[in-house]
């Protein structure tokens, strides 16, 4: 297994895919026997989204509650060694990641979520959401977005926060 990075307090183990199994099954020989979660986000770079995925493995020692995560990188045509065997609980997420993300897990889990019929995979960020292609987007467009007005110069907050003359303000010191 590679050298751990701790930041806030969560200790990474970055591993080449060829490793993951052997740092997982160290893990869990070690006493990281409880599994909390596996998960997927996309690890491409810009203009190559979708080529490559980071998955996760997050596990607990449940006598020092210390827990470790697992990171690795799979490409379009690599294929994640399942760790089921170790953790039973990891088998439900990796079928997520086979099917919501695209990721060839090796002992290829069955339909999930979704039917057999569906195509794609819809928690990548390279999916296309069919339902923007067909409608517009029902909100609020921005200034200068309807081609009706000029664009405004004045900068819009995000939604939810609030003008600066909301609140409380200091007051200020009155000289006599």
């Amino acid at each position: 297994m590679t050298t751990p990075k701790t930041a806030f307090g969560q200790t990474i183990h970055h591993v080449e895919l060829a490793g993951w199994l052997a740092a997982a099954t160290e893990l869990h020989s070690g006493g990281h026997t409880m599994f909390d979660w596996l998960g997927v986000e996309d690890a491409g770079r810009p203009g190559a989204v979708g080529q490559r995925h980071a998955v996760f493995l997050h596990v607990i020692d449940p006598r020092t509650r210390e827990g470790v995560m697992l990171r690795t990188e799979v490409g379009t045509n690599d294929s994640l060694v399942s760790v089921a065997h170790l953790w039973k609980g990891a088998r439900w997420h990796e079928r997520e990641a086979a099917e919501m993300f695209g990721i060839a897990v090796a002992d290829e889990p069955e339909h999930l979520l979704l039917p057999d019929t569906f195509q794609g995979h819809p928690l990548r960020k390279d999916f296309v959401l069919a339902s923007r292609v067909v409608r517009p987007w029902p909100g609020r467009l921005e200034p200068g977005e309807d081609n009706t007005s000029a664009p405004s110069r004045r900068r819009t907050a995000p939604p939810g926060v609030p003008d600066p003359s909301w609140g409380p303000r200091r007051e200020e010191e009155s000289t006599p």
